[in-house]
């Protein structure tokens, strides 16, 4: 067992009692239920998935002849062994549609394509070797014609296994409630765990992962593990049982009967192996498929105002389709390896196994060396264990599936994650010291070089330059988003290195340009449910920042709902809700990224006021292309191409007629010198 093997083994035995016992009662319900997979299986491969036999052209109307084309098919299975064939045509399914080819395929495992002139290209899977055919697309009613002759004998079978079901109705529904409990309180601790660590990943960490993929991980994969506890252990179980009990009863009946059987054993798990070596390729694929189209799709919704004002949807919808035509590619790569390792195989290992027997006892050992009622026996026992392997087999591919995603979620679970440091800092006092800072998010890609410059307690620090120039990415270091390797950045004469991400955190605040709310309501935004915040806190902090009457006007007041990222209030509203959460939590130093850049005119005073409001008394960083809104901050760093390039008032900036005198300039609409 591997170690996802463990860690899924660890996870099944906190909720172990409830699985003991539903597979207790799993065994009863399998020990009844003898011809109900059989039959099953007989229904979705000859009677469903049949139609891409080989059909064969007879003379006239007959039982399970279709007519087509003025001419009368049968397919193949339909034949006896001594009746005469006509030529053969074959029903083919290429994507959503099925057609018609009059004559043999050649390649049966290729790639299926079709042009709009109505022929059929077929590709070996290693691209080398193709094949045209001319066909015809089958209508509605054509397709039912085919399918016809398969209905009598499916409603047949139908009603049998629902007879076989009534007999174990009362063992499979008490397996089944404890089984799929215990199966979803493993992977709602699963989820929760793994969402909890979400939460302490670096914020680097999602830089090149898209939201979609990371939701994929916590519900998609998570279902598909689910269903390993569900099926895939219940199979494997109950079929390792089944197969030990016939093997003992087999050695009572005559040892030579059992030693004939057991090389069953290592086939199977040969077998097993050689499956697995196949589908967990496949599965990787189509799980990080599953991914991407997740990603597209939480993208396209995130983005479909953009995607219709500059009238994208045709191209989207064929970035998706062509996502889609590959996850539906290897899907049937897995379908076709399912269907040559399942139930065809099974019977024509327990057919080899009855040659055998039949070639070693026939004649006169028949009577002499074994009894007829023992031979019975030994087929019955035979009959018996193969439904089990039957059932294994068959949930290899969720075996596969389960284990490649659990593979995903453990990888992400596996990633250094931030643990949470308990107790609390003092509030410091907001002294920051950066000295000969150099970053790269990526090696040798430095956007920061040799930065240093000094932020006293309570000053306000502007950073100004064109876009890419830097100055996010000072505020990421000393949020430590992202730790340097190079200078040092110290808060309070200690280097911010040396204390714990949360603790250096809980004294800074953060005001972004674009808000993000989250569904609640007003308060509950500005408290981010904190039980520290307390109602009367709430009610201040609006009240400092001139919103509180704004929102008292609400139905609701500062309890009306907000649905998420706060898309029913006004730019100004969220931003004004954003400077009370900050206001609120009182921290030591405040950052403001483009905090004005998207409010009207008529908001920016009260903006304006709110933001006089929350400096007071904290060290405040100011992200800001409007010039006119820091002209009295204490410092302001002009940056280039990650390079502080002037740095002092704005008197003194604009004396110096250096590029933040230009820039004001431009701003100003004057014309700038020559």
């Amino acid at each position: 067992m591997g170690t996802t093997g463990k860690r899924l083994f660890q996870y099944a035995m906190l909720y172990k009692k409830m699985i003991f016992v539903a597979l207790a009662l799993l065994i009863l319900a399998v020990c009844a239920e003898l011809a109900g997979p059989l039959i099953a299986k007989r229904m979705i491969d000859q009677n469903i998935l049949g139609i891409e036999k080989k059909w064969h052209q007879v003379d006239g109307e007959q039982p399970y002849a279709v007519f087509y084309k003025e001419q009368w098919y049968k397919r193949e299975d339909h034949f006896s062994s001594d009746e005469q064939k006509g030529p053969e045509v074959r029903v083919l399914q290429i994507g959503r549609q099925f057609v018609f080819l009059a004559g043999a395929l050649q390649e049966e495992s290729g790639k299926r394509e079709i042009t709009a002139d109505g022929t059929m290209t077929v590709t070996s899977k290693d691209g080398v070797h193709s094949a045209s055919y001319p066909v015809t697309r089958l209508t509605k009613e054509e397709l039912y014609a085919f399918y016809k002759p398969e209905f009598p004998a499916l409603l047949t079978l139908a009603a049998l296994y629902f007879g076989f079901l009534l007999l174990v109705a009362v063992f499979t529904y008490g397996q089944r409630l404890m089984l799929q409990t215990s199966a979803n309180r493993i992977v709602r601790q699963m989820r929760m765990d793994v969402f909890a660590h979400t939460q302490r990943l670096p914020v680097n960490y999602y830089d090149n992962l898209s939201a979609g993929q990371v939701v994929s991980r916590v519900t998609n994969d998570t279902e598909a593990i689910r269903e390993l506890y569900v099926g895939v252990l219940a199979n494997f179980f109950t079929g390792t049982i089944y197969i030990a009990a016939i093997f003992g009863a087999l050695f009572l009946l005559d040892y030579r009967l059992a030693l004939i059987a057991a090389p069953l054993v290592p086939i199977l798990i040969v077998w097993i192996i050689v499956y697995r070596r196949f589908a967990a390729k496949y599965n990787r694929v189509i799980r990080a498929k599953l991914s991407e189209i997740n990603g597209i799709l939480n993208e396209s919704i995130q983005g479909m105002t953009i995607i219709q004002a500059f009238r994208r949807q045709k191209q989207t919808t064929k970035e998706f389709e062509e996502l889609n035509e590959h996850y539906f590619t290897y899907q049937n790569k897995l379908l076709s390896l399912n269907s040559l390792t399942s139930h065809n195989l099974v019977n024509f290992v327990r057919n080899v196994l009855f040659i055998i027997v039949i070639l070693l006892f026939w004649g006169d050992a028949l009577r002499t060396v074994i009894s007829i009622g023992a031979l019975y026996a030994f087929v019955d026992y035979m009959n018996r264990m193969f439904a089990p392997i039957v059932g294994i087999v068959n949930q290899l591919s969720n075996l596969e599936t389960a284990r490649v995603s659990a593979e995903r979620l453990f990888k992400l679970m596996d990633e250094e994650g931030l643990d949470v440091v308990p107790g609390s800092m003092e509030r410091y006092k907001g002294d920051v010291k950066f000295e000969d800072v150099s970053f790269a998010y990526k090696k040798d890609e430095y956007v920061l070089k040799h930065i240093s410059f000094h932020a006293r307690q309570g000053d306000t620090v502007a950073l100004v330059g064109h876009t890419g120039s830097g100055k996010s990415s000072i505020l990421n270091l000393l949020f430590r988003f992202y730790d340097i390797e190079e200078g040092s950045i110290a808060v309070d004469g200690v280097d911010v290195r040396k204390l714990p991400k949360q603790h250096l955190r809980q004294h800074m605040g953060i005001v972004l340009q674009d808000p993000f709310l989250f569904t609640g309501t007003i308060a509950s935004n500005i408290s981010l449910d904190n039980p520290a915040i307390s109602r009367e806190r709430i009610e201040q902090a609006l009240r400092d920042v001139g919103a509180y009457d704004m929102f008292s006007q609400l139905p609701g007041g500062i309890d009306a709902p907000v649905i998420e990222k706060g898309s029913t209030l006004s730019a100004g509203q969220r931003q004004l809700i954003s400077f009370a959460r900050a206001l609120a939590y009182d921290p030591a130093i405040l950052i403001l990224d483009e905090a004005t850049a998207s409010i009207d005119t008529e908001t920016e005073a009260i903006i304006q006021a709110a933001l006089d409001v929350l400096k007071q008394g904290r060290t405040t960083f100011v992200i800001a292309h409007r010039l006119s809104t820091i002209r009295n901050a204490d410092q302001i760093l002009v940056l280039d191409r990650g390079v502080i390039v002037e740095r002092g008032s704005h008197d003194e900036l604009l004396e110096q007629q250096g590029k933040y005198y230009a820039m004001y300039q431009l701003q100003l609409g004057a014309a700038l010198p020559a």
